[in-house]
């Protein structure tokens, strides 16, 4: 089942088109990655999911049925910027915003218990919002997020301002929701965290959705050659491969990732690297995200990958 299903959906601000007939599915149970640079549309598309704003045309479907208010309770969304009351206690404020929720006393405080104990922040009941950190803010805004055990989330930059261990704790939860049946859709620009979590994802640009499918799908249908190479030493080997026919994609102190171009093949150049360095580690791999990312924004066609 789609637990969400735009369809043509339009939306303009003035003269600007900010969502140009987006359509899109989202699984029951899956974790959907919904990318494309600043501007793109992302986040306007957020908000008419979230009830924020109205499509000016287009419908929405959420849960199997046309959009509507009595929906709101069965998302979890956690904005880019924070909703918070500054002024307010870290428990009272989960108290407050959890009842808005329609969760009863028991629920609402099992609930808040079992989170303070997850991030480990017991002690953290009696503060007021503006005396956290900004990476504490962001995870009282994810518990915030899951406190009522929506069916579906709505992720916005999740792990912006967090440390890596608190990102990575945020990334295991989120895994433990799809684990549980639960559909998140992920907007952010980790295409990292998107390797690490999605199952499907959409790339927008410019209003449009211009590459779609399943996460391996879409690598495969990108038909790049890539060769990640691990090298001893920290000099620079491209001017040694100027001869072959390749891209260098990526390049670090004693790494490359090469792409393959036209008829290349990779074993001449690997004796030609062993001849000047030694080779650590030579892997064909599967294209980056952030490569085809990188292309897709660059080319105005659509490209649905079928899955």
């Amino acid at each position: 089942m789609n637990i969400l299903q735009l369809e043509n959906v339009t939306k303009s601000y003035a003269q600007q088109k900010a969502v140009d007939s987006v359509t899109l599915s989202v699984k029951s149970g899956v974790i959907f990655g919904l990318l494309g640079p600043n501007g793109a549309g992302k986040t306007s598309t957020i908000r008419m999911i979230t009830g924020i704003t109205l499509p000016d045309s287009g419908t929405i479907e959420l849960f199997g049925q046309s959009q509507a208010a009595e929906h709101q309770n069965q998302i979890g969304y956690m904005p880019e910027e924070r909703g918070l009351y500054r002024k307010l206690e870290v428990r009272k404020q989960l108290e407050y915003l959890g009842s808005l929720r329609g969760l009863d006393g028991p629920t609402l405080k099992r609930s808040i218990d079992y989170w303070f104990d997850r991030f480990e922040i017991g002690s953290w009941a009696k503060k007021k919002t503006n005396e956290l950190s900004k990476g504490m803010q962001q995870k009282l805004q994810f518990i915030v997020t899951v406190l009522h055990d929506p069916e579906l989330l709505i992720l916005d930059e999740p792990v912006s301002g967090l440390d890596p261990i608190n990102a990575e704790l945020i990334n295991e939860i989120i895994l433990e929701q799809r684990a549980k049946g639960k559909s998140i859709l992920l907007s952010t620009h980790r295409m990292e965290q998107v390797e690490q979590l999605c199952d499907e994802i959409a790339l927008m640009n410019q209003g449009k959705i211009v590459l779609a499918g399943t996460l391996r799908e879409v690598k495969r249908a990108s038909g790049k050659r890539m060769v990640h190479i691990v090298h001893h030493g920290s000099g620079d080997l491209r001017p040694s491969l100027s001869a072959f026919d390749i891209r260098i994609a990526e390049h670090h102190t004693n790494e490359l990732l090469i792409e393959l171009v036209g008829n290349a093949e990779p074993q001449p150049i690997l004796r030609h690297l062993a001849s000047v360095t030694d080779i650590i580690k030579w892997e064909i791999v599967e294209p980056p995200l952030k490569e085809i990312f990188l292309e897709a924004v660059s080319r105005p066609a659509y490209k649905e990958v079928t899955v």
